[in-house]
C-alpha cells in the first residue's frame, strides 16, 4: 500500500481527518503534504482517543482529589441558578482616572460593584488575563501568552499593593512620576502601550520590592509558595532565564532548554532573587484578583467575574518549555475558513498531543483548569472543540492547508468537568463555527454552557432564528472580540474594513449586497418581535439596544453585553488573519465619537445604561434580583 491510501490508513488509526466540510457544506480532501507532516510529528505513538487510562483514570488519583470525591467519569459542571446577565469586556481596554493607561484588577472590581449594584448583573467576563513576557516588548495578544497558569502583573493597581504605603516619601514621588504620563494617556484615545505601561510598573514593582513584609503578610507569601509549589517555581524560573537570554526557550544555551537539568537548577540557585521576585508578583496579583471576585458577590453578583481560558500558549513561552512531553513542534492550531475569515486563521499556538495527554490522564489539562478557576465564578473555554478535534497547521503552511486532529472527548470532557465542579465555578465552552452535534449533545451532558451568536444564529435559509429555537444550556451574545462591533452590521463597516484589509475571497460588492441583505433580515426580526418601532431607520444606538433585547426573548441562561458595543465603540478588537496591518488588542474603550471613556464615565453613558436596561429589564421584573 503506498502513497493516498497509505497516509489514509495511517491517519485513520491517529483521527487524523483526510477531508471535511468546509462552512459552505463542500467537502474538501486535505492535501497528501498536510498528512504526511501531521502523521509525521504524531509518530508511532499511541493515537488520539485510545491510550489506556481512559475517563475513569482521572480525577483522585491522578491530581490529588479523594477529598473532593470526583473523577471525571461522573464530573459534571455547576449549572446557573437563575437566567442573568453581564458585561463582556476585554480589560485592559476599560480604563479609569487612576490606572496606569492600561485596565487592572482594581477597574475590574469597580465595574463588577457597579454593574452588580445599580445594573442587575451577575457576571463580569473578561478576556484572557495570561501572563506576558517579564521584559518588554510585550506580546498585544491576551490569546498568545507565555503561559495560561499565572495571571499578568500589568493586570497590578500598584496603589493597592499593601507594602506601597510604606514606601518612603521620594519613593512614593518616583512611582508618581512614572504613573503621570499613563494616566494621562487614558484621557486619550490612544492605542494602549503595554510596553510602556510594563515598564513603569516594573519599576515601581522593584521599588516596592525593597519594602520588608510584615510577618502576618511574609507568612501569607509562605502559604502562597507553598500551595502553588512547582507551577509557580517554574514559571519564575521561566521568566528568570527569559531576562537573561530573551522570552523563547528554543533560542537559549541548550543545557537551559530542559527544565529538569542540572544548568536549569544550577542558574536558580544563582539568581534566585529574580526567581522570588516573579513568584512574589503573582502572590500580588493573586491578591488583586480576589479581591475583584469578593468585590463583584458583595455586589451581589450570583456568579461574579468569569475567566476566559485561552486554546494555547505561546510555542517558545514557559508552558511549551515545562510541558516539553506533551506539547507538538512544528505546528500550530487554528481554524479553517469561514463566513467571516474566509482566509482561516492561524493563532500560532503548539497543540497538545493527543495520545501523550491521554496517556497522562489528562493532568496538565486538570492543572490547568485548576489554576484558571481560582479566584472567579465561571470560565469561558476559548475553542471548546479541542477537546474533541483541532485543526492543525503544519508550519509553513497556510492555514486553509490543515486538518482536524482528534483528541478523546471523553476524557477531557470529564476533566473540565471535574475540575470546575471541584471549583464551583461554571464552564461557558465557546463552540461557534463548525461543530459536530454529538459534541453539543455531549458537552450539554455534562452541563458544560455553549456559546450562541446572534450573528450565527440562522435558519437554513439564511432567515434569522427565531428566539424560541435558541439553546437554553448557553451563553448568548450578539458578537464576538473577532467580530465588529453591532452597529458596524447596520452601518455596513464590517465589510469596509475587512475590505480594506484584503480580507474578502469574494467580490466587495458581493459581499457587502450579502450583508445588507443579512441587516434587513434582522430589522424585520427586531420590528416583529416589537423592539424596532416603525419602517424608519433605527440609529445605531437603537439597533444594538434592540438586538440585546432579542437575547432575552431567548431561553439562554447567559446573556453576554459587549461593553464596547453598548458604548457605541466602532471598531473591533481583533481582525483575524492581520497581524501589523490592524492594531489588533490595542484598542481602548472609546465611544460612537471615538472618544474615550472611561470607568468613571459608564454611568452617565446612554447606550451602556440602555442597553443594561433592556436586557435586565427583560430578563426579570424591575426592582427584583
Amino acid at each position: 500500500m503506498t502513497g493516498r491510501a497509505e497516509l489514509t490508513r495511517r491517519a485513520a488509526e491517529h483521527g487524523v481527518a483526510v477531508s471535511y466540510h468546509n462552512w459552505r457544506g463542500k467537502l474538501v480532501e486535505v492535501p497528501d503534504e498536510t498528512l504526511a507532516a501531521v502523521l509525521g510529528v504524531l509518530g508511532d505513538g499511541a493515537p488520539s482517543g485510545g491510550p489506556g487510562a481512559g475517563s475513569a483514570g482521572y480525577g483522585p488519583g491522578a491530581s490529588g482529589r479523594e477529598a473532593a470525591g470526583l473523577s471525571a467519569g461522573d464530573a459534571v459542571a455547576p449549572f446557573p441558578g437563575r437566567r442573568s446577565w453581564g458585561f463582556t469586556v476585554q480589560l485592559y481596554s476599560v480604563r479609569s482616572r487612576a490606572s496606569w493607561g492600561h485596565g487592572d484588577l482594581h477597574d475590574l472590581a469597580e465595574l463588577a460593584a457597579w454593574s452588580g449594584r445599580d445594573l442587575a448583573a451577575d457576571f463580569v467576563l473578561v478576556n484572557p488575563l495570561h501572563a506576558a513576557e517579564p521584559l518588554p516588548p510585550i506580546s498585544p495578544s491576551p490569546y498568545l501568552a507565555m503561559t495560561r497558569r499565572q495571571i499578568s502583573p500589568l493586570y497590578l493597581r500598584i496603589e493597592d499593593i499593601g507594602e506601597y504605603e510604606q514606601l518612603s516619601p521620594a519613593d512614593r514621588a518616583r512611582v508618581e512620576t512614572l504613573a503621570a504620563p499613563l494616566r494621562a494617556a487614558s484621557t486619550t484615545a490612544a492605542l494602549i502601550d503595554r510596553d510602556a505601561v510594563w515598564d513603569a510598573k516594573r519599576q515601581a514593582l522593584e521599588l516596592i520590592r525593597a519594602v520588608p513584609l510584615r510577618p502576618d503578610r511574609q507568612a501569607e507569601l509562605d502559604a502562597f509558595v507553598a500551595r502553588e509549589g512547582r507551577a509557580v517555581q517554574s514559571w519564575a524560573t521561566w521568566c528568570a532565564i527569559a531576562e537573561a537570554h530573551g522570552p523563547d526557550w528554543r533560542s537559549w544555551p541548550p543545557p537551559l532548554a530542559d527544565p529538569a537539568s542540572a544548568q536549569v537548577a544550577a542558574f536558580r540557585r544563582e539568581h534566585a532573587g529574580r526567581v522570588d521576585f516573579h513568584v512574589w508578583l503573582q502572590w500580588l496579583v493573586t491578591e488583586q484578583a480576589a479581591a475583584a471576585q469578593r468585590a463583584a458577590k458583595a455586589a451581589g453578583m450570583s456568579i461574579g467575574v468569569i475567566a476566559d481560558l485561552a486554546v494555547g500558549a505561546h510555542p517558545g513561552g514557559a508552558d511549551a518549555w515545562a510541558y516539553q512531553d506533551v506539547i507538538v513542534p512544528g505546528m500550530s492550531v487554528g481554524a479553517p475558513p469561514d463566513e467571516f475569515n474566509q482566509l482561516g486563521q492561524d493563532w500560532t499556538l503548539p497543540p497538545w498531543h493527543p495520545g501523550r495527554l491521554a496517556a497522562e490522564a489528562g493532568r496538565p489539562l486538570g492543572e490547568l483548569i485548576a489554576a484558571a478557576t481560582r479566584n472567579v465564578g465561571g470560565m469561558r473555554v476559548d475553542h471548546v472543540m479541542g477537546l474533541a478535534r483541532l485543526w492543525w497547521i503544519p508550519a509553513g503552511m497556510s492555514p486553509g492547508l490543515g486538518t482536524y486532529v482528534r483528541y478523546d472527548h471523553e476524557l477531557l470532557g470529564g476533566v473540565l468537568a471535574a475540575e470546575v465542579a471541584k471549583a464551583d465555578a461554571l464552564a461557558i465552552g465557546e463552540d461557534l463555527g463548525t461543530v459536530e452535534p454529538w459534541l453539543r449533545k455531549f458537552l450539554a451532558e455534562r452541563q458544560v454552557l455553549g456559546t450562541s451568536m446572534l450573528w450565527f444564529e440562522r435558519r437554513a435559509d439564511g432567515t434569522p432564528r427565531r428566539p424560541g429555537g435558541w439553546r437554553r444550556g448557553c451563553l448568548a451574545t450578539v458578537g464576538t472580540h473577532d467580530m465588529p462591533p453591532a452597529a458596524a452590521f447596520l452601518t455596513g463597516d464590517q465589510v469596509t474594513i475587512r475590505a480594506e484589509l484584503g480580507l474578502l475571497t469574494q467580490p466587495e460588492a458581493q459581499e457587502r449586497a450579502a450583508a445588507q441583505a443579512d441587516a434587513r433580515r434582522w430589522l424585520t426580526m427586531l420590528r416583529r418581535e416589537g423592539l424596532l418601532d416603525g419602517d424608519t431607520g433605527p440609529s445605531a444606538e437603537e439597533f444594538t439596544t434592540a438586538l440585546y433585547a432579542y437575547l432575552t426573548r431567548t431561553p439562554a441562561m447567559l446573556i453576554g453585553v459587549s461593553l464596547a458595543d453598548a458604548a457605541g465603540e466602532r471598531r473591533p478588537q481583533n481582525m483575524p488573519g492581520t497581524v501589523d496591518e490592524y492594531p489588533n488588542w490595542r484598542i481602548p474603550l472609546t465611544g460612537s465619537d471615538g472618544k474615550p471613556v472611561l470607568l468613571e464615565d459608564l454611568p452617565d453613558q446612554a447606550g451602556v445604561r440602555a442597553a443594561a436596561a433592556a436586557v435586565a429589564g427583560g430578563l426579570r421584573p424591575a426592582g427584583k434580583r
